[in-house]
C-alpha cells in the first residue's frame, strides 16, 4: 500500500553509548563503508546512545556496583516496540549479558565475539591468538569461551600488559578523550613479541584506536570492524528481499 511504502522499512537498531566516542566510531565506519551514490543508498537505522548505562566492567568485577542489566533490558523493551529487523550491540563487555538480552526479545542480536572469532578462522595463519579487552571482558571469558570452542590457542595479557590496556581504555580515552597512539602500538608489539599470530581487539575503545591509527604491521582482527561489515551485509540482504 501507499502508506506501507512511506514507512521506514528494513531498519536495524544500534544499542550503543558504551562508550559514546566508540559508538560514534562504529557509526562513522558504517556510513563510510556502505557503497553510496545518493542519500537513499545509506542504511536505515535507529541509534540508542545510552551513555548512562553503568560501567560493565565495574559490575563484573564487583557485583555490589550498579548492574547494567536492568538498563539494557529496558533498552531491549524499547526495541521490541520499534521492531527493527535486528539489533547491533556495540559494547563488547555488555555481551556478558547476551543470553539474557536475547531471551528478552524475538529480534536477533548480532554477537560481536562470535563474528570476530569466525574472522580469525578465515586467516591463512592462525597460531596463537591474543585477546585484548577490558578486565571485565577478560574475567568474564566473553571472548575466551568463543575462542576455545573454536579450537584456538588463546593468549591473555599478563598483568603488566593488562595494566597498559586499562590505562589506554580508561585513563586516556574514556577520561581524557586522548588517543594515545604510542601506547597503542606498544601494546600490539607486546603481543607480537609474545608470539601471537593474531590479535583480537575486543573493546570498542581499542577499535577506535585501530580505526584512527591501524597499520598492516600488526595482525589485528578488530571485532567492531567485523561487526560493521556483518551489519552492512545483513542490512543489504534484507533490503533486497
Amino acid at each position: 500500500s501507499k502508506e506501507r511504502g512511506l514507512s521506514m522499512e528494513h531498519f536495524f537498531s544500534i544499542l550503543g553509548g558504551m562508550g559514546t566516542m566508540a559508538t560514534e566510531s562504529f557509526v562513522h565506519l558504517l556510513n563510510e563503508r556502505v557503497v553510496t551514490h545518493k542519500d537513499q543508498d545509506y542504511l536505515n537505522y535507529v541509534l540508542f546512545n545510552h551513555a548512562t548505562v553503568p560501567d560493565r566492567t565495574a559490575y563484573i568485577l564487583d557485583a555490589t556496583n550498579d548492574s547494567p542489566l536492568p538498563y539494557l533490558l529496558d533498552d531491549i523493551e524499547k526495541q521490541n516496540l520499534l521492531k527493527p529487523d535486528f539489533i547491533v550491540l556495540t559494547c563488547n563487555t555488555a555481551h556478558h549479558f547476551f543470553d539474557t538480552l536475547q531471551a528478552a526479545t524475538p529480534i536477533p542480536i548480532l554477537h560481536m565475539p562470535k563474528e570476530a572469532v569466525k574472522e580469525v578462522l578465515k586467516q591463512k595463519e592462525v597460531g596463537k591468538v591474543a585477546f585484548f579487552g577490558t578486565t571485565g571482558s577478560v574475567k568474564a571469558g566473553i571472548y575466551e569461551t568463543q575462542m576455545r570452542q573454536a579450537g584456538l590457542e588463546v593468549y591473555l595479557p599478563t598483568e603488566k600488559l593488562q595494566d597498559k590496556i586499562n590505562h589506554l581504555i580508561y585513563h586516556d580515552i574514556k577520561e581524557n578523550d586522548f588517543l594515545n597512539q604510542s601506547l597503542y602500538v606498544e601494546i600490539l608489539k607486546d603481543a607480537v613479541d609474545a608470539g601471537c599470530k593474531q590479535i583480537i581487539l575486543g573493546c570498542t575503545e581499542l577499535s577506535l584506536m585501530e580505526a584512527s591509527f591501524g597499520q598492516d604491521d600488526y595482525p589485528v582482527i578488530d571485532a567492531q570492524s567485523v561487526l560493521v561489515d556483518r551489519t552492512i551485509e545483513r542490512a543489504l540482504a534484507l533490503r533486497k528481499e
